[in-house]
């Protein structure tokens, strides 16, 4: 991708920070909230439909999530990488 799309950059994250990445938290609360228990008689239109009214629901109670971490925690977090990386 990153040929196609010069000004692309791909960063893996680790897979112990999910918070930096929001769509790992959506499908997160996508999983607890439409799809958990994973009881589908009706087949994937039942899947469908459960995932679509979710959305419905959700995009009327969604609210933005409240960062904690700071720009301080993050020099903080460097810091002690670079002491261990040093180490």
């Amino acid at each position: 991708m990153e040929g196609r799309y010069p000004n692309l950059r791909l960063i893996h994250l680790p897979i112990h920070a999910s918070w930096l990445n929001q769509i790992e938290i959506y499908f997160s609360i996508v999983q607890r909230r439409a799809l958990t228990p994973c009881d589908f008689p009706g087949g994937l239109p039942e899947v469908a439909q459960r995932l679509i009214s979710f959305q419905k629901t959700y995009e009327k109670i969604a609210e933005p999530f409240e960062w904690k971490f700071t720009r301080r925690d993050l020099a903080r977090l460097m810091r002690k990488l670079e002491l261990q990386a040093a180490a």
